[in-house]
């Protein structure tokens, strides 16, 4: 694999042998048969509860979505039950995750699958990608995990792991590069236990070394909580989860944020459909 100015640039993929991508898999598989995690969603098969797991562990740690996964899939048991809720119990049940507008998505997720799907989740890439909240990767994911499908896809520990393996000097290192690369070593025999030991490898790998996703062309340091829009949303919902409706002045004075930024966040969740207002008063939507 060669950049544009010519110097090599990690494995070819092309190049590999099956000696090479045999001794990998090995690797791989050596190490998670020894040391796989222990995961609540892995011990079912239910498309459904599935894809509940995969949309809390966007950019949430795996010890906070333990804590809750399996409360919300009591609370939401099926499609159905999650599809008629009110949105209040939804955002209820979702406290501790952040990035809320997950679980406004995953809501309408579970109703265009209840209508349009009648009530079971789809099996295509093309039809998950389409679904809120749902990009490539997770669609990949949840037809990896529910389905056994052979499908490609890379997230954050996957990632980590091709850096580490095959580009051991390499920086600005692209996903197309990688994406070869996992098409190339996919055990299409068993996709499901193949993607769970990367990621639990590459899990590992975090702790252990200097984090290789640094030399990713795609890194990027996630912004301090402290202060950041994100923090303000949460104590919003929080607010209003509480005690609703609320008047503006009443609202902004309990956030203690800057009344205009505030404001400017409101119209924002407003928008979005999490929050409803109604003559300068707010509550859930």
């Amino acid at each position: 694999m060669v950049s544009v100015d010519g110097k090599r640039r990690g494995v070819n993929p092309k190049t590999l042998t099956e000696d090479e991508i045999r001794a990998f898999q090995r690797d791989i598989y050596r190490y998670y048969e020894d040391h796989r995690r222990d995961l609540p969603w892995r011990k079912t098969r239910n498309p459904y509860h599935i894809l509940v797991s995969e949309i809390m562990l966007q950019q949430t740690q795996v010890e906070r979505v333990i804590e809750k996964y399996g409360e919300f899939i009591v609370i939401f048991p099926d499609v159905s039950s999650l599809a008629r809720a009110p949105l209040k119990d939804v955002l209820s049940a979702w406290q501790g995750l952040g990035y809320n507008r997950r679980a406004l998505a995953l809501r309408r997720t579970a109703e265009i699958i209840t209508t349009a799907y009648s009530g079971e989740v789809p099996a295509s890439i093309e039809d998950l990608s389409r679904l809120p909240g749902i990009g490539k990767t997770t669609a990949g994911e949840i037809l990896a995990f529910a389905f056994n499908l052979p499908v490609l896809f890379i997230e954050t520990n996957i990632r980590r792991v091709f850096i580490h393996h095959f580009f051991t000097e390499e920086s600005t290192v692209t996903d197309r590069e990688i994406m070869f690369l996992v098409e190339a070593t996919l055990d299409r025999e068993n996709p499901r236990g193949w993607y769970y030991a990367l990621m639990d490898y590459g899990s590992m790998l975090k702790k252990e070394i200097l984090n290789p996703n640094r030399r990713s062309a795609h890194y990027k340091k996630q912004p301090a909580f402290k202060n950041s829009s994100r923090k303000i949303r949460g104590t919003i919902l929080k607010i209003l989860l509480k005690e609703s409706p609320l008047a503006r002045d009443h609202l902004q004075e309990s956030v203690g944020a800057e009344p205009d930024r505030v404001e400017k966040i409101l119209n924002e969740m407003v928008g979005e459909g999490l929050v409803r207002e109604d003559n300068g008063e707010y509550s859930i939507a």
